[in-house]
């Protein structure tokens, strides 16, 4: 016989979904309706909705990468009460999945890591990765089009970071510091391996580091990695994950099903536990997350729970030798990473997703000796969202950032 594609058993993968459409036609209510009804003005952007009603200098901006998405991206140069013209050192934050640059500004001022960093005399930059909602354009494809969500945060790393933090050195003139969190640290330490991403940053912050996931405990994303959400999505025809459409509130419904998972707390079972959440403010946050990603983006991220690798997305042995001139994907090599770059990094022992065990595994990949702020009682969103995040971590990590100043190097 010749060497014909090799031969794989579909049935289990066809009974999933059945099974999944089965669920989807018995829905009859929603945990979710929320999602639903929480929709926000999408003609106004971020600066507009979020930092100029607080009295924050803010301007927008758009930026194209090497494959024609126009990402959007907002720059906060000073605090509101700034009384110099000078511009300090420009940092660069980059939000995680499911979220958009409205993430670093959504509790008040006094508890947002993007209002202190301002604050504290840093010329703030924001990204929106391509596919959320302040990042919807493409020089030739719309939304609505399969090819608009071919990609995974393997793209992210190597053509959004790239294309924004190119656009910010060459306003700024200045090296930048970078600040990542959850899928943002996935992307920052895959494009930390490129020389030509490294030679625009000065140093990192990551807040709940990712670059492996197998020992990940969240309920809620395990029993989506068993059912074999990613590839039923796929086989669907389902090309955009949007939690806040018919279909994707759907798809977290019939996840429901497993009575360990409480889909009246579904963001610790997504996350795990989070000690300093404001619960009041949820409606509020809504209004603004989650944002859309990629089926593609999570099959990247459920291969990656699945094999225990920081690797290029797997497309089987014959798209990998199309895409990759291998039978496997190459993986992104954590000693590739500077020595030189400077690395803070903060995690929790509650956290479901970036789990202690990974991370250390992170760490211990790597050549440097990051600093490092372990919080035993945060979890995953507390990073970013926790009520008592100012005093218990942006000091901290402020206080790195402020070490780097004066230490940037002009390009």
């Amino acid at each position: 016989m010749g060497a014909g594609r090799p031969a794989t058993n579909t049935k289990p993968l066809l009974l999933l979904l059945l099974y999944l459409l089965f669920l989807f036609s018995q829905a009859s209510s929603s945990h979710f309706e929320a999602l639903r009804k929480s929709s926000p003005n999408s003609a106004a952007g971020l600066c507009d909705l979020l930092l100029l009603p607080f009295g924050y200098p803010c301007t927008e901006h758009t930026v194209e990468t090497k494959d024609g998405f126009i990402l959007s991206v907002q720059n906060i140069p000073s605090g509101k009460n700034a009384l110099r013209d000078t511009r300090g050192p420009p940092v660069y934050l980059q939000h995680g999945l499911f979220q958009g640059g409205d993430t670093w500004f959504i509790n008040p001022c006094e508890q947002s890591l993007g209002y202190l960093l301002a604050d504290n005399g840093f010329d703030v930059w924001v990204g929106n990765v391509r596919g959320t909602r302040w990042s919807k354009n493409h020089t030739s494809f719309s939304v609505h089009d399969k090819e608009f969500w071919d990609w995974s945060w393997q793209e992210l790393a190597q053509y959004d970071l790239l294309a924004i933090l190119s656009y910010i050195n060459l306003k700024t003139q200045s090296k930048v510091i970078y600040v990542g969190h959850s899928q943002g640290t996935i992307m920052g330490l895959a494009a930390f391996t490129l020389p030509e991403v490294v030679e625009l940053i000065d140093s990192a912050a990551l807040l709940c580091p990712i670059s492996y996931l197998n020992h990940l405990t969240a309920r809620f994303v395990r029993r989506a990695v068993a059912l074999h959400l990613d590839q039923m999505l796929q086989t669907m025809g389902i090309h955009q994950l949007n939690l806040r459409s018919n279909t994707g509130i759907q798809i977290l419904d019939s996840l429901c099903g497993d009575e360990y998972i409480d889909c009246n707390n579904m963001l610790s079972s997504i996350t795990g536990s989070n000690c300093c959440f404001n619960e009041s403010r949820v409606e509020y946050y809504l209004e603004y997350e989650p944002h859309p990603s990629s089926t593609k983006n999570l099959r990247h991220l459920f291969q990656m729970i699945r094999k225990g690798t920081f690797a290029k997305y797997d497309y089987g042995f014959w798209g990998n030798l199309q895409h990759y001139g291998k039978l496997h994907p190459p993986s992104f090599d954590l000693k590739d990473v500077p020595d030189s770059l400077p690395l803070w990094m903060g995690y929790g022992g509650l956290d479901a997703l970036a789990d202690v065990t990974d991370v250390k595994r992170t760490i211990s990949e790597l050549r440097s000796e990051p600093q490092l702020l372990y919080l035993d009682n945060y979890g995953h969103i507390d990073f970013i969202m926790s009520t008592k995040a100012s005093a218990d971590v942006y000091g901290d990590l402020i206080r790195f950032l402020k070490s780097r100043v004066g230490t940037s190097s002009s390009s």
